[in-house]
């Protein structure tokens, strides 16, 4: 099972400087995946969890591979509305070509009806322009114009809609954020769905929290707690056959972002402790 770090490319204590340390920090720990989150426009609604600066990822990771040589770059992820479709399947494959194939492209709908509003899509079809977007880069990646090799497509949601995306068009299902409870309740829903549609179930890819306590918690999400609740967490996904699982250390405070020591602390401890 492969571990990567959700890293803040956003906050007030984000600098080209910091995403260099994370990189390097991230990758010398040895995890497997480096990603960052997307947003286009910095409305009032987005601000108010993911203030200014925000680097555009696709931008700041083509920029990170050069910094750094063995870990896979993705986004988690990208919001797929907000960019014509043929643009994304240019820039994900020279983002793959110039990284030596070390990218993953995750995908969502969004959420912001703001910056929707702000880059003229209509929020009411971000279902519709996602499902198109995978299919036309998909179909662009076949041009050999592209020279994109094989990108792993990453589909973000738990609704039944977004399930029905990953089956139907991903490569891997990229929930985020659950519960224990919801991420068994979302896995059946994903495998059942999955028969409906006689498709095999796509990879699992969670993108879980990292918040690590002193004591034990009780009502939690999955990757809150102790150490050892957090280890348990991970084999726990191991067990359901995870392929990846993404570690979010931003709890939810930017001014986290001043301080990334505590979050790499965070990880050195998860990652001594689960192999």
């Amino acid at each position: 099972m492969l571990i990567g770090v959700n890293v803040p490319n956003f906050g007030p204590g984000t600098s080209p400087a910091v995403l260099r340390d994370w990189a390097r920090t991230v990758e010398g720990l040895g995890f497997d995946l480096l990603m960052m989150s997307d947003h286009v426009v910095v409305t009032p609604d987005v601000a108010e969890q993911y203030p200014a600066p925000f680097y555009e990822p696709f931008t700041a990771l083509s920029w990170l591979a050069g910094v750094t040589e063995r870990i896979t770059l993705g986004t988690t992820v990208l919001i797929a509305p907000y960019r014509h479709p043929l643009l994304v399947a240019r820039m994900a494959a020279n983002l793959a070509e110039l990284s030596g194939d070390r990218f993953v492209l995750g995908v969502g709908v969004g959420w912001a009806r703001a910056e929707f509003a702000a880059l003229g899509v209509p929020f009411h079809r971000r279902g519709k322009l996602t499902d198109d977007l995978i299919t036309t880069v998909r179909e662009a990646w076949r041009d050999e114009g592209y020279r994109a090799g094989h990108i792993p497509i990453w589909v973000g949601g738990h609704s039944d809609g977004g399930l029905r995306r990953a089956v139907r068009l991903g490569d891997a299902w990229h929930p985020l954020r659950q519960t224990p409870a919801g991420w068994r309740e979302s896995l059946a829903r994903l495998k059942n769905l999955a028969a409906a549609e006689e498709c095999p179930v796509p990879a699992l890819a969670p993108r879980i929290v990292l918040r690590l306590t002193d004591r034990p918690l009780d009502d939690r999400r999955l990757g809150e707690g102790t150490v050892e609740q957090i280890t348990a967490d991970l084999e726990g996904l191991r067990a359901d056959g995870v392929h990846a699982v993404v570690l979010d250390p931003f709890v939810g405070d930017p001014e986290e972002t001043r301080h990334p020591d505590v979050a790499w602390h965070a990880l050195a401890a998860v990652r001594k402790e689960f192999r």
